[in-house]
This record gives C-alpha cells, structure tokens and sequence, in this order.
C-alpha cells in the first residue's frame, strides 16, 4: 500500500497562504514558517504530519501528496479547513 509523509501549513486565506509560500521560496524556513503561522496543532512539529495512506487525509490533500513532487512546496491548496502549503517528505508507491 502506497503511503507518504508530508508536512504542510494551515491558513485561513488564500493570501496568507501565498504570502507565505513566497517567504519560503525567498529562504524562509518551512518548520519555522509552520511553528509561527499554521492554524493546525502540527505546527507546533513544524508541520509534520507523520506517514499516511490513501484516503486518511481529505482527498484535496490526498491529490497532492500522492501525485506531486517530492521536498517541494506546493499550494495553496483549498480543503474544508482552510488553505495548505503542503510540502511532500517521501512517498512510498
């Protein structure tokens, strides 16, 4: 069974979420980005969400993790929480 880890950031708006993206591109530190920033308690771990399957997070999440490219910085991405950057650690296919 595939499985991936991925850490990501939780914001409220679109903007926040490209605002923050653009930090991370110019140098910014994802983690210290998620520690500061992110509306989710794994912001508190620099946005690490550990290693999951298919189908445990919302299938928007879901989409990117499993399909886009590794140690990138993707989004935002627009789920029923809010909007994620979503960084993709290792997949396993």
């Amino acid at each position: 069974m595939a499985t991936a880890s991925a850490r990501h950031i939780l914001v409220e708006t679109e903007e926040a979420c490209q605002d923050l993206k653009e930090q991370i591109e110019n140098g910014q530190d994802f983690g210290a980005i998620a520690a500061e920033f992110s509306a989710c308690p794994s912001g508190k771990s620099g946005g690490a969400l550990g290693t999951f399957s298919p189908g445990q997070m919302v299938k928007e999440f879901d989409d990117v993790v499993f399909t886009g490219e590794l140690n990138k910085v993707h989004g935002p991405v627009k789920t029923q929480f809010g909007y994620h950057l979503i960084e993709i650690t290792k997949r396993v296919d």
